[in-house]
């Protein structure tokens, strides 16, 4: 394999010194109280089985008053409509703004009837919007409701995680139905020291209704004076509950009001296929989630888990780099350990997750696990915003493509000018292979390990700790250099900040190209080659040694017996 380039690293520092982001997703959030360097963290996995991942960019421009802007959904590219364009917006790379703001999102459905097909914002031009115009999480908040009011929101039910360097959020949404404008929302502050998680299926309960409550107010559109204030940790749009009522979801007392039971009830697939990923995130920081495993398994929908938890430890960005590569592994739902896993023990199963053995309407229905690794992925981040460094280093998006499980986290300064060539958009799409793209590539090796997974996926994933261990080590230096750059000049620290963004991203795309054709000749045709010394072992006269070939294991060799009976029996 490829060294990593702290040689080209330690070159750049010294010259910098001296030069003059689906509809079906993943989000965990970390506050700065739960994190191990004090930084806020979200997490999110773009998984849809036609999103393309590629790093988004939009520099910060300054329009003249009267300006408009188009704005395209984003799951279909499809024409929206126009609306009225900020004086200024702030530059974003891929889900975090230059302030360090991030937003990630999953889609939960939620009731029928609620989407509003007249609208002009769908919920991925709201996060991309948000981030061009707001600089803080409760500012987020502002922005995002302003834009649903007047101009509507046309998608479904969605959770966001929004996140500065001080605060996370979890924010839930959904229309009010067709040619009605905006839409009802809460959004409830992630307490300091706790971690919060959402996965398709809405999360919030009961929360504190305003009257006589200094820490939660009901916002209107024009009504945002107290928002701002810390004090402040509940904020809901005015009528979540009369349109509740109205559509006659709900005739309790407001205070009993449950945000999630009346606009996304939980079914046996929103805990099974949803929450699920949450409670597997929560056991990994919490010994305490075995009480919920019933819950999550879809068995006993009673009792809901909290909306977060007090982690039992303080949670590092390679933490969550590694729980969002998750595949209920060392649980009851390991899907290593079944039949299903085949003879290389793979945590994967191919769509649709129901299924029937038969075609008879009355056959039984089955499923197979949802888990936060997933191999739809389009891309994947953990975003960690740092309020002790200036907005564009403190931010880092750690940012990668296609399965969590096989991919790599790069380090992505949010003040960088320019994307990494192999993430940039237009490098390929769904149905054009780009031999430059970093989709593709890691697309490649990942589907080259799914069909052999215990073994080829071990080497992958050497190569993915050494490229990651050693970007979040050189953090701490590439922090330092910026710093001193930006007390003399911030452009001179964005343009290092980029070269390193750049340099990384090409350095793993290197490195993943060589692993790529060291799998193909390691594993070509079922055998496996011989290593030795680090290189692949060759006779005395040069010719490779005869490759060892494993075949299957005990439990999958009985399964074939027990299915063909005698039928394979040697005489």
């Amino acid at each position: 394999m490829k060294k990593l380039f702290a040689a080209s690293i330690a070159v750049l520092l010294v010259m910098a010194l001296s030069a003059p982001s689906a509809s079906a997703c993943t989000n965990f959030i970390v506050t700065k109280g739960a994190s191990a360097n004090g930084s806020t963290m979200i997490t999110y996995s773009a998984d849809s089985h036609q999103l393309y991942g590629e790093l988004y960019y939009w520099p910060a421009t300054d329009y003249p008053v009267g300006t408009m802007m188009d704005v395209y959904e984003w799951d279909t590219h499809r024409f929206m409509g126009k609306i009225r364009q900020a004086a200024h917006t702030y530059s974003v790379v891929g889900n975090m703004n230059e302030h360090q703001l991030a937003i990630g999102e999953t889609t939960y459905g939620g009731i029928d009837g609620m989407v509003d097909t007249t609208a002009v914002i769908d919920y991925g031009s709201l996060i991309y919007i948000t981030l061009q115009r707001a600089k803080t999480a409760r500012e987020a908040i502002k922005v995002m409701s302003d834009l649903v009011s007047e101009y509507g929101y046309a998608s479904a039910g969605e959770s966001f995680s929004v996140a500065d360097p001080n605060e996370a959020w979890i924010f839930e949404i959904i229309g009010k139905g067709a040619g009605n404008r905006g839409a009802v929302w809460v959004a409830r502050r992630i307490p300091d020291g706790f971690v919060s998680a959402h996965a398709n299926q809405a999360r919030i309960q009961t929360f504190p209704i305003a009257t006589g409550k200094k820490n939660s107010i009901a916002i209107t559109s024009k009504d945002f004076k107290r928002l701002f204030d810390p004090i402040v940790e509940c904020i809901y749009a005015w009528d979540v509950v009369d349109v509740a009522r109205a559509k006659k979801l709900f005739t309790g007392k407001d205070e009993e009001f449950s945000f999630s039971d009346t606009y996304n009830p939980i079914t046996f697939s929103g805990a099974r296929f949803c929450e699920v990923r949450v409670w597997s995130f929560f056991k990994s920081v919490n010994n305490d989630m075995q009480q919920w495993f019933a819950y999550a398994s879809g068995h006993d929908l009673s009792k809901r888990m909290p909306l977060w938890i007090k982690p039992d430890r303080k949670i590092s960005n390679y933490d969550m780099m590694n729980f969002m590569r998750d595949h209920l592994e060392g649980t009851p739902l390991d899907m290593r350990q079944d039949i299903g896993a085949g003879p290389f023990h793979s945590p994967y199963r191919w769509r649709p997750l129901e299924w029937k053995v038969s075609d008879d309407a009355k056959a039984k229905e089955y499923c197979n696990e949802r888990a936060v690794a997933t191999q739809q992925t389009g891309f994947v981040f953990v975003a960690e915003s740092r309020n002790w460094l200036p907005d564009p280093i403190g931010g880092i998006f750690w940012f990668g493509v296609d399965d969590a499980a096989t991919t790599v986290f790069n380090p992505i300064y949010c003040g960088i000018n320019e994307t990494p060539a192999c993430f940039k958009q237009g490098n390929g799409d769904m149905l054009t292979y780009s031999p430059t793209s970093a989709f593709w590539l890691f697309n490649q090796v990942a589907n080259m390990c799914y069909a052999r997974y215990d073994m080829m996926s071990t080497d992958a994933v050497k190569v993915q700790k050494q490229l990651e261990s050693g970007y979040i080590a050189q953090t701490a230096a590439t922090d330092e250099t910026a710093q001193k750059l930006y007390a003399q000049d911030e452009k001179q620290a964005r343009a290092f900040l980029t070269k390193y963004s750049l340099n990384a991203a090409q350095n793993t795309f290197d490195n993943w190209k060589v692993l790529s054709e060291y799998l193909l000749v390691k594993y070509i045709d079922g055998n496996i080659k011989k290593e030795k010394d680090g290189k692949f072992e060759r006779n005395p006269w040069g010719i490779p040694v005869m490759p060892s070939q494993p075949g299957y294991d005990k439990a999958w060799k009985e399964s074939v017996v027990r299915e063909t009976g005698d039928k394979l029996l040697v005489p």
